[in-house]
């Protein structure tokens, strides 16, 4: 940002200033990172224990309990003594925060009481909850977004279960943010949404194009000043006191000033001896000794300040890297092959009823398995290093994309999953909308879809045809074959059988 030399007798404008601050909290689960080199791939897994195959609940469990010793219950006690100092005072000290479901998960695994002292914030009513993703995922990037929305309503329960909050302002996984998200979003009835502020000026309130929402963009360079150059002692702002950083503030032209930054970085990040629980403990106070400056969350902030324009934006930006964009997830060929994987999976382990089976799959969805694949060096480089559990990119590939086999493998095995599903339809590119991608699914589907399509099928051998290459089964080829002579509903029970009987081979 460089020097800051701030002449206080000018810094004081009209009006009021709003400070918004925000906190991302969320943590990984980690694979089990020898996965692959131990041969275990396709092992016979006890029923109820593939979690734990697939993921390091040891490690996981060890970590969770040191960031919530270093840095969740220190610095929620901090926030809460700030935020009954202060109170009764005309302008109160205000935070909000974006919890992963994951994260909340592990709460209630590992720490219940960091729960605990999360509800003891919200109850104060100077906490605001936002909306994301219940799985920290990328399905907002998927070309079909039921999952995204699934997700989304997923940690709107999981919110008002815990916090008794309905959220009205949404941030995507990690400031993930276009035009389509926007409009995906405010149709989801949020009143504001989370993007970073390489786009506009930060320190403005904004629309999306042809939208209501207010778009609310965090301000990266104070951000980072916080989350990324607090202990660096090359930077020539070092050290950096609340004193100094509200000068800051109190001299940046705008009616608000976000700062949004990972929970993670007092006392994970920055340990406790580089004094950052002292610079969160005298921040509220010297910010509010400014009479221009004043907290509000960011609901209050779409509220009260009138948008200065719209906003477009086509292609993805978020707040990672120095690209902003969604290069660190899928900025490489292998990136991109586990995404698209992981994704391919998506109707077929739905289709399979199973709940474990589900629960996994999103789980191995957290945009984590992906920022681990990172290939490119510099700083960037270095951040994604100093967050994976691997010692290189490349173990981190071959891990993920060997549970994704394993995971598909026990489909096949599960429901008789074939390996292209089939797509029902009434004529030559009279599609139906109806897709199958396994025996299981077909012999469900077969009991309602319209006979026409069935005898369209038929005809043209698509079934047995299907049955053959795809599904593997010669025999229930033959089977379909043997009933050509037949038609409507003698037709559809015929197939039903031939179905039925291949399923319990």
């Amino acid at each position: 940002m460089g020097t800051k030399d701030v002449n206080i007798l000018y810094s004081i404008r009209k009006g009021m200033t709003y400070i918004s601050l925000c906190f991302e909290v969320h943590q990984p689960l980690r694979l089990q990172r020898s996965f692959f080199w131990d041969g275990s791939p396709m092992r016979e897994v006890l029923t109820g224990s593939l979690f734990d195959f697939y993921f390091d609940t040891d490690e996981n469990q060890r970590i969770f309990e040191r960031v919530s010793s270093k840095c969740y219950l220190p610095a929620n006690q901090v926030i809460l003594n700030e935020i009954k100092r202060f109170q009764d005072s005309e302008r109160p000290f205000k935070v909000a925060y974006s919890f992963s479901g994951v994260f909340l998960d592990q709460c209630k695994v590992f720490r219940p009481e960091v729960i605990d002292s999360f509800c003891c914030l919200v109850e104060t009513g100077m906490v605001e909850v936002m909306e994301q993703t219940y799985y920290h995922s990328l399905s907002s990037l998927y070309e079909e977004k039921d999952e995204f929305k699934e997700q989304v309503k997923m940690h709107r329960e999981l919110v008002w279960d815990l916090f008794g909050a309905k959220p009205v302002t949404f941030e995507n996984t990690e400031l993930i943010y276009n035009d389509e998200i926007a409009a995906l979003v405010e149709g989801m009835g949020y009143k504001a949404i989370f993007t970073e502020g390489t786009i506009a000026n930060p320190n403005h309130v904004y629309r999306p194009p042809g939208g209501d929402m207010t778009l609310l963009l965090r301000n990266y360079q104070l951000t980072d000043d916080i989350g990324f150059r607090f202990s660096s002692r090359s930077w020539e702002e070092y050290p950096l006191t609340a004193e100094k950083y509200s000068s800051w503030l109190t001299s940046t032209p705008g009616e608000c000033i976000n700062i949004f930054c990972d929970y993670e970085t007092f006392g994970e990040h920055h340990w406790p001896e580089s004094g950052i629980f002292e610079f969160l403990r005298y921040l509220p106070g010297e910010i509010l000794k400014w009479e221009n400056l004043s907290f509000a969350s960011p609901s209050e902030i779409a509220e009260k300040i009138k948008p200065v324009g719209n906003v477009s934006v086509e292609r993805a930006v978020s707040w990672a890297d120095l690209d902003r964009d969604t290069s660190c997830w899928l900025g490489n060929a292998l990136q991109w092959a586990c995404f698209l994987y992981e994704k391919r999976l998506e109707a077929p382990v739905k289709e399979s009823g199973d709940q474990e089976l589900l629960r996994i799959w999103r789980y191995l969805g957290l945009s984590d398995q992906l920022y681990y694949i990172f290939t490119r060096g510099g700083g960037p480089g270095e951040v994604h290093s100093y967050f994976s559990p691997y010692g290189n990119a490349y173990d981190a590939a071959v891990t993920f994309f060997s549970i994704l086999s394993d995971l598909h493998y026990r489909l096949k095995k599960s429901i008789h999953l074939a390996d292209q599903p089939f797509k029902f339809a009434t004529g030559v590119d009279e599609f139906t909308g109806e897709e199958v991608y396994s025996l299981e699914a077909l012999c469900r589907s077969l009991g309602g879809i319209d006979v026409c399509s069935i005898e369209y099928h038929m005809n043209s051998g698509d079934l047995s045809n299907w049955a053959r290459t795809s599904l593997g089964d010669k025999k229930l080829a033959e089977k379909i074959d043997d009933l050509r002579g037949l038609r409507g509903e003698s037709l559809r029970k015929g197939l039903i059988k031939a179905a039925m009987s291949r399923l319990k081979k």
